[in-house]
C-alpha cells in the first residue's frame, strides 16, 4: 500500500487535453491518493474537486522560477496523454500518511439483507444465472456480488437501498479493476436497488451498465423476480 499525500499550496492549474482549462492563482488543497489519482480541491463543492487525474498517471516535480513560481508539477495521464499542469508560489503544507487496507463501506441492515437474499436467489437476474461470490474482494473495496450470467460472461452487482450517482460511480470504478483480470474479462456491470434515481440509471445505462429494480418483500417471499431495464 502507497500514502496518500495532502498537499496546500498556492498554485494554479492548466488542464490540456481534449480542451483546456484554468484555475486561476489561489490557495488549493492537492489531493495525491495511494491510487496515482490527483485532484485538485477548493474549500467548497463538498467531496467534488476542481480538477483530477485519474490513474494511471504519473507526477513530475520540478524547479519553476518565473512570475513568482518556485515549482511546476505535471500530472500525465499514462494512457490518453492528458496532463494537469500546476504553477506552485508557495508550498503552505506538505504531509503524507499511511492508511493501510480500507475494510470497505459497511452497508445498513436492509442493503446487507438485500446482498444476501439476492445471492441466495442469484436466478432474480435471469434464468441460468449462478453465484461466484459475495464480497469479492478487490484493492478498493468488495464487490457485493460477483456471479455469471446464462451465458457464463462475469457480471458485477452493486446492491443499494436509494440507487444514486454514487453507486453508479463506485460499480464503474470495480468494473475497471475487474477488466484488468484477464480469468474475469470482460465483466459487465448491474446496479441493483429498491429504487433507482433517474440521474442514476441514465448514468448506468450510458455507462453500459444494466439497472434491476428489487422488490424487498417479493425477495424475502421469493414470489416474484425484479424487474431488468
Amino acid at each position: 500500500m502507497g500514502s496518500v499525500r495532502l498537499v496546500i499550496a498556492r498554485c494554479s492549474v492548466d488542464y490540456a487535453g481534449k480542451l483546456t482549462a484554468h484555475l486561476p492563482m489561489a490557495p488549493r488543497l492537492v489531493l495525491i491518493k495511494a491510487d496515482g489519482s490527483v485532484s485538485i480541491h477548493a474549500d467548497d463543492r463538498a467531496y467534488k474537486p476542481l480538477n483530477w487525474m485519474n490513474p494511471p498517471c504519473s507526477l513530475r516535480e520540478e524547479p519553476f522560477e518565473e512570475n513568482g513560481a518556485i515549482a511546476r508539477w505535471t500530472v500525465t495521464h499514462g494512457k490518453s496523454g492528458e496532463r494537469l499542469i500546476l504553477t506552485i508560489e508557495e508550498i503552505i503544507h506538505d504531509t503524507s500518511h499511511e492508511l493501510g487496507l480500507d475494510p470497505g463501506l459497511r452497508k445498513d441492515g436492509v442493503e446487507a439483507h438485500l446482498q444476501e437474499l439476492l445471492a441466495e436467489h442469484i436466478t432474480t437476474l435471469g434464468d441460468g444465472w449462478s453465484l461466484i461470490r459475495r464480497e469479492y474482494p478487490t484493492a478498493i473495496g468488495p464487490v457485493d456480488i460477483l456471479c455469471r450470467d446464462s451465458d457464463s460472461a462475469t457480471v458485477a452487482v452493486e446492491i443499494k437501498r436509494r440507487g444514486e450517482i454514487d453507486g453508479v460511480e463506485q460499480l464503474t470504478r470495480y468494473l475497471e479493476l475487474l477488466n484488468r483480470d484477464p480469468h474475469l474479462a470482460p465483466v459487465r456491470g448491474i446496479f441493483a436497488a429498491q429504487e433507482i434515481k433517474p440521474q442514476a440509471r441514465v448514468l448506468a445505462l450510458d455507462r453500459g451498465i444494466g439497472c434491476v429494480t428489487l422488490d424487498y418483500d417479493a425477495l424475502r417471499g421469493i414470489e416474484h423476480e425484479g424487474t431488468l431495464f
